[in-house]
């Protein structure tokens, strides 16, 4: 396939994780197939990092196009500045994104009129991508839910969604559509009875749904578990659509259905993605990075104070950290706090990277000399003492982060349930020998669930770590506050599992047409 050949209509795109990966997909011949037409968020901060990363990809190929994107996210010019300098890539980036935010099932006649305008103009092979927004469906929300009077999942609208991916797949009728969600998709239920065999039955036949005919219907394939019958592809089990990022080269222990559908007429069984051999650990993605100092919440955030206070801590921690683990362990780990640290830094150290080589590349590449979004936020120095002692346990214990039951009575918080197992990890550090924990958008409140495994640093993840842990490349720029940076991150779909996706899709339409 010619570059340009294969149109992408991003649905539900967030930041644009999922279009990140599929756009990036290179044939053996050079070209990149996938070309997103259009990308659909209605939340104003991700809407704006996905018009800004739509805008880079136009550029970035065209003479100082590269350098001026480095200038923008460097902050030498300002985003006005840069969309002045190439209007007609700015032109086409808006286009994309639809100008503005906007959501399926509030703005349908102007979202339904751009991609029928895109089936006008566009003859070759089609994908629609994304995943209705996951509160519904995911354990916590499901948790949250219960505790609101009243509340029927009936009348939840979030629920139901996936029927405007449905209306979608109803008007472009693509060769492939690929569909992402939460695990608790597969167990989550409407009038007492599960929802996910119906969500199946639903794609493949949108058109039953939707009253719109002579519709096209889809066989709906695993990426992980090979079909037992390609041309009814039925499973096993609803799991066997369950993807765990940690074993395909992801940092991280996301686990995520994801569904892939192909048109029937495409008689073509798509391949599955591979696992890789070892598995990537948090300290291999993050330690080039800058270190850096937490701030101090609730009083005047002073360098030297919070140096104090770490040194403070660190007496006491050796006393504490004696009674559990080896003497001559405890002695010989370093919690001094590291002097002259700042709470952000752009500064690319280059050092030497512990990057493995499959992924190296895919966070280096047009990289832009700096690091962005790589600033810390403050904490209350009680949590100080509490995230170096939970960094420090992890590291003495080989990986293992302490629950509530670990910590001593002196660093137990004032909570009323801390000791009812209700939040027996409510602070929790990522072992910096195993891949994460899940990235969620609970990353954009305290961050205890998200804390750095250098207990000299006594912090919470940065954006740019938690970037590092989804995936995304290192010049990839997150807009907005450094709160609607972390939700943007933590909502996304890893660009490189995405990447991994769209090369079974570009395999799989390639074989289709060139038998055609």
């Amino acid at each position: 396939m010619e570059t340009g050949e294969v149109l992408v209509i991003d649905l539900f795109a967030g930041p644009g994780g999922l279009g990140e990966g599929i756009s990036s997909v290179t044939h053996t011949n050079g070209n990149k197939p996938f070309q997103i037409g259009v990308s659909v968020e209605k939340e104003p901060s991700a809407h704006k990092t996905l018009t800004t990363r739509a805008f880079y990809r136009k550029i970035k190929e065209l003479d100082s196009g590269l350098e001026d994107y480095f200038n923008y996210v460097r902050g030498k010019l300002t985003r006005d500045e840069i969309f002045e300098l190439y209007p007609q890539q700015a032109q086409e980036a808006f286009y994309e994104t639809l100008e503005e935010p906007r959501a399926l099932g509030e703005d349908n006649e102007l979202i339904h009129t751009r991609i029928r305008e895109l089936l006008t103009t566009h003859q070759g092979p089609k994908i629609v991508i994304g995943g209705p927004p996951c509160q519904a469906y995911s354990l916590a929300g499901r948790s949250r839910n219960a505790g609101i009077k009243d509340y029927k999942a009936e009348d939840d609208h979030r629920n139901f969604l996936y029927k405007e991916y449905l209306k979608v797949l109803s008007i472009a009728q693509p060769d492939v559509f690929v569909m992402e969600n939460v695990r608790g998709i597969l167990s989550a239920k409407l009038n007492g009875k599960v929802m996910f065999p119906q969500i199946l039955e639903d794609l493949r036949d949108p058109g039953l749904v939707t009253e719109v005919s002579d519709v096209a219907k889809y066989r709906v394939f695993s990426l992980v578990v090979e079909a037992s019958d390609p041309n009814d592809p039925q499973y096993l089990d609803s799991s066997d659509f369950l993807i765990r990022s940690e074993k395909y080269g992801i940092p991280q222990a996301r686990h995520r259905v994801i569904l892939l559908g192909v048109r029937q007429d495409i008689d073509r069984v798509p391949d599955t993605i591979q696992p890789m051999e070892q598995s990537v650990s948090v300290e291999q993605v993050l330690s080039d990075l800058p270190p850096l100092r937490s701030g101090l919440s609730k009083q005047k955030d002073i360098q030297k104070d919070w140096e104090e206070q770490v040194q403070i801590n660190a007496n006491k921690l050796k006393n504490i950290l004696k009674s559990r683990f080896d003497r001559e362990a405890v002695d010989n780990l370093n919690l001094e706090p590291m002097l002259g640290l700042e709470r952000q830094s752009s500064r690319f150290l280059e050092l030497e990277h512990n990057i493995p080589a499959h992924i190296q590349n895919w966070y280096l590449d047009n990289h832009p000399g700096c690091v962005l979004n790589h600033a810390t936020r403050g904490h209350m120095t009680s949590d100080l003492l509490r995230y170096a002692y939970s960094a420090a346990f992890t590291k003495l214990s080989g990986g293992i982060s302490p629950k509530a039951r670990d910590y001593p009575l002196e660093l137990a918080p004032a909570h009323e349930n801390w000791d009812s197992g209700a939040h027996a990890d409510r602070f929790r550090t990522q072992a910096a020998n195993k891949c994460a924990t899940t990235v969620t958008s609970h990353i954009s409140k305290d961050g205890h669930y998200f804390i750095h495994y250098d207990p000299q640093q006594c912090r919470s993840l940065t954006v740019r770590e938690a970037a590092r842990l989804q995936t995304f490349p290192d010049n990839y720029l997150f807009e907005g506050t450094r709160t609607q940076q972390y939700v943007q991150v933590g909502n996304a779909v890893p660009p490189y599992l995405a990447q991994q996706i769209g090369s079974v899709v570009m395999v799989l339409l390639e074989s289709n047409y060139a038998g055609a």
